[in-house]
């Protein structure tokens, strides 16, 4: 009875329009209210949400990825990998999903990782008679690699929440962002073939060697960040921060592509979208907490598997739980509430955490290009000027590809995962 409550007055909230981070703490407070709870645990609880060391690696990878999309690091990316793909039919389509996995390493969000592959390539592939809505489809769906691929703010927020290693959950990112990019190139290329495309200028090994050299500081970044990690040279905490100090060197001393008028404004805007971030972790905590105190997860746990005990059936059931969220839902948001909610559950269907980690943060990705929430398609069509509903149409495509390759790595873990 108290679950219906709780996620009535959750639902009821947010169709009044009240942003998610005030839903949360609000349905929290009624429910403490009603239940005669001392309200002193929303103080505690909110302290206790945001009291944790991993979680200074938030604001640090959000700065570092914006001062690396503002500083033009995805133009670089874009020129190597149209260096040695560009010869393919239809090589551009090609070009931005590649060069959308470049930049992933660098940004660990989908929304920065679309507006900084659309912003070089919308213009050329309008110069050169591409397809504009299909265009503004395959970068949006490739801008969403950047929550997969780590760095990746959405792992590091599932890591807190389950208490896993983000270390491993980033080293198990690489061959899902992987498969996503492949599945887009794979619809990319049959749509060039099918409307037969031209083929690029050929291929020219001083040309790859040219745009390799301009582009090396920003492929860097991803190995300065993991290999520091995992040869335990520092934290992924610290190496958030080792991440920000690369970013400056690299945007202001190196490409100079950014002034310190545009510094202070890209730090006051990460800022503003750190703190969002923590409250919403903040509120999440004592959601989490209303809801284990009741046994709501132990509720949900006990009614899915009054459905079926069988275990692809059930994850099945939760991928599209997740993949509905995601549609509704800021990622981090959903992220924060979900997971507590079916921890108990993958827990009692054997599911590694760390798996179930790549589960939820590719599901939710998908979110993102999905409508009515789906930040990395507004981005996408505020860059190419093509209206929503016409790139939506063409996202069908692409989207059944991600989704194809989501329930690859829900179904075949061991396929697609380098440790547990």
């Amino acid at each position: 009875m108290i679950a219906a409550f709780i996620f009535a007055t959750f639902a009821f909230l947010l169709i009044l329009g009240l942003p998610i981070a005030l839903a949360i703490g609000l349905t929290s407070f009624i429910v403490l209210v009603t239940q005669d709870v001392p309200l002193v645990v929303i103080a505690q609880r909110m302290f206790a949400g945001t009291d944790s060391f991993p979680l200074v690696a938030v604001p640090f990878f959000i700065l570092a990825g914006d001062l690396m999309a503002k500083g033009k690091i995805s133009d670089r990316l874009v020129n190597f990998a149209e260096s040695f793909l560009g010869f393919l039919r239809g090589g551009l389509w090609v070009v931005s999903v590649v060069a959308a996995m470049f930049f992933a390493g660098v940004t660990g969000s989908g929304a920065a990782d679309t507006a900084a592959i659309a912003a070089p390539l919308i213009p050329e592939l309008k110069k050169r008679n591409y397809r504009q809505d299909f265009s503004a489809a395959i970068i949006a769906s490739a801008g969403i690699i950047g929550v997969v691929i780590p760095p990746s703010v959405p792992m590091v927020l599932y890591c807190c929440i389950a208490d896993q290693s983000i270390g491993r959950l980033f080293l198990n990112g690489f061959i899902p962002g992987i498969l996503m990019g492949l599945a887009l190139i794979g619809v990319a290329l049959q749509e060039a073939y099918k409307n037969h495309y031209p083929r690029g200028a050929g291929v020219s090994l001083r040309n790859i060697w040219k745009t390799f050299k301009t582009a090396i500081l920003g492929l860097l970044t991803p190995l300065i960040i993991l290999g520091g990690i995992f040869s335990g040279y520092f934290t992924p905490s610290e190496a958030a921060a080792v991440a920000f100090n690369w970013a400056i060197f690299v945007s202001l001393f190196v490409y100079r592509e950014i002034g310190w008028r545009e510094f202070f404004q890209t730090i006051v805007k990460s800022a503003i979208t750190s703190a969002i971030v923590m409250f919403i972790i903040a509120t999440a905590n004592v959601f989490g907490w209303v809801l284990a105190n009741w046994q709501v997860p132990n509720t949900i746990a006990s009614a899915v598997l009054s459905i079926s005990h069988n275990k692809y059936i059930i994850l099945l059931l939760i991928d599209m739980i997740i993949l509905i969220a995601g549609c509704v839902m800021e990622t981090a948001s959903a992220l924060i509430i979900l997971t507590p909610i079916f921890l108990p559950l993958v827990n009692q269907l054997g599911v590694s955490l760390i798996h179930f980690g790549i589960i939820m943060v590719v599901g939710l990705a998908i979110g993102m290009v999905t409508p009515p929430v789906a930040i990395c398609l507004y981005v996408s069509s505020t860059v190419s000027g093509v209206p929503i509903e016409e790139i939506s149409r063409a996202l069908v495509r692409p989207l059944t590809g991600l989704i194809a390759a989501w329930l690859f790595l829900t179904y075949f873990p061991l396929f697609v995962n380098i440790i547990f």
